[in-house]
């Protein structure tokens, strides 16, 4: 049994659960290409508001699934097949990602678990969830892009104990270090992002889309040394269609309900 990627969706909320109960939630390639498709499929949807990742049984993710590695990680070429197509291909699909997306972490998050949170809009954790990437003791580096957004969401010096010294943080470092939003009891976790979740679908859609498109606009890629410079040029671009929305139902019914005094009815 190599895993799956399991996604339900109910009151525009889309659950997306990383399962592979023998591995503790690890990463197949199978299970990338799931993640990558169900994303895709995601951001072409009208009805979803908010995506909520999990994972099944008590952990996030522990990593990557090591024992199916010997199959392509000694060749150069199929190497850079898993990470820039298999694992970059479902980072950046839920990079791409115009819905909010809030991760519940529970237990283990690990490597690929901490790439695929860092693709999260909101993390909450429970207070025994433990992070790292101690990928050194198994004599591999972290891929260049997966290294760089972890990086940018965890901070350099997090990134540098994780990957340098096989470090491993509690969820109150994590918190501390910026990754986090929320540390709660374990077994408040659950109910909490639910909370969460159903927030954000009552919000405007709309609106959500657009913000998650501005925030991404700000985000220096990590190909570009001149960050401040590629950051206002990707701002000035999205200035040309960021007020598309004037006319839109959404917009006028946010600012009439507020004037009428009664809670705004957001259609897709």
């Amino acid at each position: 049994m190599r895993g799956t990627i399991q996604f339900e969706q109910q009151a525009g909320v889309a659950r997306v659960t990383i399962s592979h109960s023998a591995r503790f939630n690890a990463m197949s390639r199978v299970m990338w290409r799931e993640l990558r498709a169900g994303f895709e499929s995601l951001q072409k949807s009208t009805d979803v508001r908010c995506v909520v990742v999990s994972g099944a049984g008590g952990n996030f993710c522990a990593g990557g699934d090591i024992s199916e590695y010997a199959d392509f990680r000694f060749q150069e070429v199929s190497l850079r097949d898993f990470h820039e197509n298999d694992v970059w291909g479902a980072l950046q699909a839920m990079l791409d990602c115009d819905v909010p997306i809030v991760a519940q972490i529970d237990g283990n998050c690990m490597g690929a678990g901490v790439e695929i949170a860092s693709c999260c809009d909101i993390r909450l954790a429970g207070d025994s969830a433990r992070f790292g990437a101690p990928i050194a003791r198994l004599g591999f580096p972290m891929a260049p892009r997966e290294a760089a957004l972890v990086a940018r969401e965890a901070g350099l010096t997090t990134a540098r104990q994780m990957l340098l010294a096989a470090a491993i943080f509690n969820a109150n470092d994590m918190k501390n270090a910026g990754f986090l939003s929320r540390v709660l009891a374990d077994h408040e976790v659950a109910s909490e992002v639910q909370a969460t979740a159903s927030h954000i679908a009552a919000l405007a859609p709309q609106a959500a889309r657009l913000n998650k498109q501005t925030l991404r606009a700000l985000i220096t890629h990590p190909d570009v040394v001149d960050g401040m410079h590629h950051a206002t040029d990707s701002i000035a671009m999205h200035v040309d269609k960021a007020y598309g929305y004037a006319d839109s139902h959404e917009h006028r019914e946010g600012i009439q309900a507020f004037v009428e005094k009664r809670k705004p009815v957001f259609g897709n």
